[in-house]
């Protein structure tokens, strides 16, 4: 993980030396609700300064972000997670290249309600909480009651990382309660005294209490310094080298200013 937080790499460069803005019209940007705050704000902002060029967002998930590459269905992609190899396939068979670039880095943080008293759980706990091994707080030193295990849909790159660096081998409970996005995650837990989820950094909040991990709580310095066991880089995926205004906005978020953007949405800046 210190060495991909170090490294930048050189398609980022060379696209913050050639970014090319003479073009206008409207970029079509979906996927990953973890990205999305992020490019929100950059969408914002890159509007503000070319105002002939219009940009409709959406959500649905890093898979479908992905995906919608790979149809052509948008112009930007935007994952919580690498392209898997069934995806690269997916999209030879197709005729499609699609480019990664890494525009933050993230943590991934377990939340539970305010009202638990459990604040730090190690690696074995999550898996066992997730696989329904461990069914009551009374159990992890808390206050008795049923364990409520509250996860994302298959399509979430969130999802996608929690079960390849906490599950493992493991598969999350079946009668797990699965949401759609991390707001999703925010509400369930919040609204639900026995629950616990999980959410990138930017979506912590005073609605729900982050637990560390290991004694270790998710934070930018401990993304950075590579202590936190759960945190990964978050991407834009294009379809082919971008031209055009997708050049031009993946420069913006690249940027110094897009940079700043990518803290007040909560995330980690690469610099």
């Amino acid at each position: 993980m210190n060495k991909l937080i170090k490294i930048l790499p050189v398609c980022i460069i060379f696209l913050l030396i050639t970014a090319f803005s003479g073009f206008s019209g409207e970029l079509v940007i979906k996927g990953s609700t973890t990205v999305l705050p992020i490019a929100q704000k950059a969408a914002e902002a890159y509007m503000a300064q070319n105002s002939d060029v219009k940009i409709s967002l959406s959500g649905g998930g890093s898979g479908n972000g992905i995906k919608a590459i790979i149809d052509g269905t948008c112009d930007i992609g935007n994952a919580s997670r690498f392209i898997t190899q069934k995806e690269v396939d997916l999209a030879n068979t197709k005729g499609v290249y699609p480019v990664p670039f890494r525009i933050a880095l993230d943590a991934i943080v377990p939340v539970v309600n305010p009202q638990n008293t459990v604040s730090d759980l190690t690696m074995e706990q999550l898996k066992d909480i997730y696989m329904g091994k461990i069914k009551d707080w009374k159990d992890l030193g808390g206050t008795p009651g049923q364990i409520v295990v509250i996860s994302r849909d298959s399509s979430s790159g969130t999802f996608g990382v929690w079960k390849d660096l906490v599950m493992e081998k493991g598969r999350v409970i079946p009668n797990a309660l699965t949401v759609p996005s991390n707001g999703g995650i925010v509400q369930a837990v919040a609204n639900t005294p026995g629950a616990i989820g999980y959410v990138g950094l930017g979506y912590l909040s005073h609605e729900i209490k982050a637990v560390k991990v290991d004694g270790i709580l998710g934070s930018e310095e401990t993304t950075l310094n590579g202590s936190f066991p759960i945190s990964r880089g978050l991407f834009m995926f294009t379809k082919g080298w971008p031209q055009g205004d997708t050049m031009g906005f993946l420069s913006f978020v690249l940027s110094k200013k897009g940079q700043e953007l990518v803290k007040q949405a909560g995330s980690i800046p690469l610099f």
